[in-house]
Order: structure tokens, then C-alpha cells, then sequence
């Protein structure tokens, strides 16, 4: 029997952590289970013409917001091409109306609701003739034979320590994130959320746990992404895993947490501070800051603690902390999005994500449409139109400002620039709407950029918008390009023409002992400069971005990329002695 396994996953770098742990829980019959891997970039042809190869006599689709449109189209037609083989669905996009899932697609055979690796080791013993029905397996819904609809009762959560460790080839996974587990369910109830479904929090046995780490660590694993969705919800297990990581820590792997950072104990940050930089990130859920917002959507946080926490993280300079916003909650309108931004933005995360509410199937929210008058997306991923709140025409404008914390804040190319530009608007979210806004009047949405682009656009709009100390702002402009890349040829903004610059680096030949120590390279100095880059400034660009003035100081700056800061991948950087 040729089963297949069938994940469709967002970007190539992602691999699919549910159908690896489907495969090693169905250990008997894993020589008979293929697992193919495609991304939503795929086309679909391709797709259906690779799994009709393979000829399964079964298949199985891992279905999630972002794949589900595709998994509806390919089963559709391989059902042509393969009418006697099974096709059945799982995941979170397919389990919490799995009747309504047969009922309007005729393609699928069944579903596996909820929790899949004992239910699809179930579903394999009945296929290969080691269970005598369906109708005894918890946890699905399938077709009989006369075409009527069948759901068997629900089935009892596992003991997740059983889930057999799925990453014992790793040369399956060369050049992928991998995603890891320790924990299964949510202790909050979130509206907007389907891990608020299933309260009870399961953990991993801690020492198996440490165990799978050390794996990583020695494979020198480059990301390890936990999909625990509140990692730091039980204390003993948060510490275990961070001091063990701290302790064996190779250098190199970087591991990813999700946390509630109102919950963060000091014992705990101060365990994040002591860490080499990069060896941990967090991804924290602030989602809004608007009391009436939080209520709403059944959210527990303290936003004095959470203030607290990410201040005290910051402190150790060497955790990346990136915090999220979700635009169209109940009782947030564009005004009080506008303080949720400005909040957030306040505790200078190293990235801002702003997301657009998706009301999923399954969840609180969904059942609230009605209530809240929200109108959303009527196929996946269901994000919000509009509410009683919010406008459509508010919605659309934000949009732009998400594009423009992407480019302008979350990229982190334009640190200098962009809070040099801060003073010279009310709030740092009127500086992104007004870029926005900028880029929708001059039709910049709609073309590509390259890199130096974004930077000559950001000269134009500080010209219109601004249009004060130009020279002091061209030199803030530089030095944040060339802290990320040395350039091969000097951009138009530089405020040097390149025959200064090859004046200065003839000035510096005496200092060649000392760009020797701050870089470490014996090598001539006419190949150091060609490694580095030189640049001098008339003013001190930190000072003039705190500031918002200019702030005179004469410096000759080295950018050494050779040596980066492993947050924000900037290069070293050196003042040479004047």
C-alpha cells in the first residue's frame, strides 16, 4: 500500500512538521508511507502531476490557512486522475467542521480531526487490513460507501513525550527551519485563536526534551523554530530548556520562542541576558493595547509587566524581540490603533509585525461576527473587510503602513534615518502614514525597489516632507547603507563625490597599524581598504539621529563586514583616532 503524506507548505525554507510526526508514529508501517513537499510558489499542474506519479494508493493533505485553496483544487483533480484512491484531509483548516468539509467536497474520502498521530496510525492499520472499520477510530469523519457522512466521538489527547523525535535524517531537511514541539495546547483563551480551543497544557518530558536539543546542537542546526504556543507558561520547564540551551550552547544555532512576556520572571530574564547574542529570539503577542480591545477578545496580559519585561530583555542587548499588532479587534479603531502603534513601537522591538485579524473556523471570534459586525474574506485567509470600527478605507491605508514598517523599521537598513526622521512628526505612526501615503501619491506601491531606491525615496520624501538640514540627513543616509553592505560604486545620495573619497583614503596610509588592530587583518593596506569600508562624516550620526539636530564632530567611520553584529547583521564599526 503506497501512502503519501502530501504538505504544501508556505516558503521552501519551512518543512511540515505534522506529516514527519505522522510518519514515525506509524513506525511499522513507515516503509509504505512517502512524504512529498511542496510550497504554495508551486504551480499546481506541477504539483498534481508530481503526486499522479508517484501513484499512491492513499493520500493525505496537511491543511492550514495558507494552503487550503490549493489542497481544494489539486484533490479535485486528482480525484479525476485517481478516482479508487482515498484522499484525506487534516489540520486545523479541515477540523473543526470536518462534516461540512464532505459535504461541499466531494474529493475528500475523510478527515482526521484535531490531534492526527494516533488517529492516522488507526486509519493506516484499517487500510492495510489491521483493523476491521472505520467506526471504531476516534476522531474523524469519512464517507460510507452509500455516500452519506460519518463523525465517530472525539478522540482523548495524547501523551505528547509518545510523539517519536522526527528529525533523525537531517539531510531531509538541509537548508530548512526546523520546527520543534514541547508543548500541545494554551493556557488563555484568545479569541482570535485556535490553540484557545484546547486549555489543558501538555509538556514533553523535559529530558527527552534536552536530549532532542543536543541533537540540533550537534548537527549545528542554523534555526530551530518552537511552535509551543505560550512556551513560558510553566516555569520549570521555560527554565530547563533556556539554562540547558545557555549551557551547551555551539556557537551557531539560533532558537526560536514564542512567550507571554507580561509572565516572564526575573529569574528568567535575567538567564536571557547572560545568553550569546543570537542564541535566542522571542516572538511576543501584544496584539493591542487598548483595555476595551484586550477585554474583547478574551486576553490576559498586564501591560505594565510586559513594558517591563521587554525593557528588561533589552537591557542584555542580545535577544532579538519582535512584537505584534493585529489590526481589526473589536473596539480598536483607527484612533486607538494608532496609540496600540505608538505603544509597541515605544519599547523598541528589533521587529514590528503588524498583522490584519483572520477569522478563523473553530474560533471565538467566528462566533462573535455577528456582534462585532465584521465582515471579512469569504475564503482563506478570511482576513477582515471592515468592522463596526474600522472602515475598509482605514484597513487599506493601513495596509500601506504595514508595507512601510516592513521596508523602513523591520528590515532595520534605515535605524539612523528613520529616528532622525521621527522628530519631525507628531507620533513615529504619522511618520509611516505619511510615508504611506507618499508612496500611494506617487504610485511607488506598485513597483518594485531595490535597495539604494528605497533610500533616494526616503531623500525625496525628507525633501518634501522635511526639507531642513539636507546635508546632515544625506550623511545619515550613508552611514546606514554602508553599515549593512559595502557598496561598489558610491550611491547619489553620498554627500562625498568619489573623488574625495579616494583623497581620504589616501590620507589614512598612516594609520594603518591601527585599522590592522581594530580588524584583525595582516594584510598590505591598499587590500585592507578593499575589504572594509571608509567613510568620514561631519557629524556624529548617533548624536544627530537622538537629537534631531545636527550635532558637528568630524569622524572617520570603518565598516568591517567581515565582523557583524549577529541581531541586526550590521558591520563593526571603528572611529579612527584623529
Amino acid at each position: 500500500m503506497r501512502v503519501l503524506l502530501a504538505a504544501i507548505n508556505a516558503k521552501y525554507i519551512h518543512s511540515n512538521l505534522a506529516v514527519y510526526c505522522l510518519k514515525g508514529y506509524s513506525k511499522e508501517y513507515e516503509d509504505q508511507i512517502e512524504i512529498a513537499e511542496y510550497t504554495i510558489n508551486n504551480q499546481i499542474d506541477a504539483i498534481i502531476s508530481g503526486i499522479y506519479k508517484r501513484k499512491p494508493e492513499f493520500i493525505a493533505f496537511s491543511c492550514y490557512i495558507w494552503n487550503i485553496n490549493m489542497v481544494y483544487e489539486i484533490a479535485r483533480e486528482l480525484k479525476k486522475l485517481l478516482p479508487n484512491t482515498p484522499i484525506w484531509v487534516g489540520g486545523p483548516e479541515v477540523s473543526y467542521d470536518a462534516y461540512s468539509e464532505l459535504k461541499n467536497h466531494e474529493c475528500f474520502d475523510g478527515v482526521m480531526i484535531g490531534e492526527g498521530e494516533e488517529t492516522f496510525y488507526e486509519v493506516m492499520q484499517y487500510i492495510h487490513g489491521d483493523r476491521s472499520s472505520l467506526k471504531s477510530i476516534a476522531g474523524i469523519a469519512y464517507r460510507n460507501e452509500d455516500g452519506t457522512i460519518a463523525m465517530t466521538a472525539p478522540r482523548n489527547v495524547m501523551d505528547l513525550s509518545k510523539v517519536p523525535f522526527p528529525y533523525e535524517k537531517m539531510d531531509d531537511f538541509k537548508n530548512k527551519i526546523i520546527y520543534y514541539e514541547t508543548s500541545r495546547g494554551c493556557p488563555y483563551s484568545c479569541s482570535y485563536c485556535l490553540s484557545s480551543v484546547e486549555k489543558k497544557v501538555r509538556l514533553r518530558d523535559l529530558e527527552l526534551v534536552k536530549k532532542e536539543l543536543q541533537f540540533f546542537l550537534d548537527h549545528k542546526v542554523m534555526q530551530v523554530k518552537f511552535v509551543d504556543r505560550t512556551f513560558n507558561c510553566n516555569p520549570k520547564h521555560t527554565m530547563g530548556i533556556w539554562q540547558y540551551l545557555h549551557d551547551n550552547d555551539n556557537g551557531i544555532t539560533n532558537f526560536h520562542f514564542e512567550v507571554s512576556a507580561d509572565i516572564l520572571r526575573e529569574e528568567e530574564i535575567a538567564l536571557l541576558n547572560k545568553m550569546r547574542p543570537g542564541l535566542v529570539q522571542l516572538e511576543i503577542g501584544v496584539q493591542s493595547t487598548n483595555d476595551e480591545t484586550i477585554t474583547a477578545i478574551r486576553r490576559k496580559m498586564d501591560l505594565t509587566k510586559l513594558k517591563k519585561a521587554v525593557e528588561g530583555v533589552k537591557r542584555g542587548g542580545n535577544v532579538h524581540q519582535h512584537l505584534d499588532l493585529i489590526i481589526g479587534l473589536p473596539y480598536e479603531d483607527f484612533a486607538t490603533f494608532r496609540t496600540s502603534f505608538n505603544d509597541v513601537y515605544a519599547m523598541e522591538p528589533d521587529q514590528l509585525q503588524i498583522g490584519f485579524l483572520k477569522v478563523l473556523k473553530g474560533s471565538y471570534m467566528h462566533e462573535c461576527v455577528p456582534e462585532y459586525e465584521i465582515v471579512y474574506k469569504g475564503s482563506s485567509p478570511y482576513e477582515v473587510l471592515y468592522t463596526k470600527w474600522i472602515s475598509y478605507d482605514d484597513v487599506m491605508r493601513l495596509k500601506g503602513l504595514e508595507d512601510m514598517v516592513e521596508v523602513y523599521y523591520n528590515s532595520g537598513q534605515f535605524p539612523y534615518s528613520v529616528r532622525f526622521l521621527e522628530h519631525f512628526f507628531e507620533t513615529p505612526f504619522d511618520l509611516y502614514m505619511k510615508l504611506a501615503d507618499y508612496y500611494e501619491e506617487n504610485g511607488l506601491f506598485d513597483r518594485s525597489h531595490s535597495r539604494i531606491q528605497r533610500f533616494a525615496i526616503l531623500l525625496d520624501f525628507y525633501m518634501q516632507e522635511v526639507g531642513t538640514n539636507v546635508e546632515a540627513f544625506k550623511q545619515i543616509l550613508t552611514y546606514d547603507c554602508y553599515s549593512r553592505e559595502k557598496m561598489k560604486s558610491r550611491p547619489d545620495f553620498a554627500f562625498r563625490e568619489e573623488t574625495e573619497y579616494k583623497k581620504l583614503l589616501e590620507s589614512l596610509e598612516e594609520k594603518e597599524e591601527e585599522l590592522r588592530d581594530f580588524t584583525g587583518k595582516e594584510v598590505p593596506f591598499r587590500k585592507l581598504v578593499k575589504l572594509v569600508h571608509i567613510e568620514q562624516f561631519d557629524i556624529d550620526v548617533e548624536e544627530t539621529a537622538k537629537q534631531g539636530i545636527p550635532v558637528e564632530d568630524k569622524q572617520v567611520i570603518v565598516f568591517d563586514y567581515d565582523r557583524r553584529n549577529p541581531l541586526n547583521h550590521d558591520a563593526a564599526t571603528y572611529v579612527i583616532a584623529r
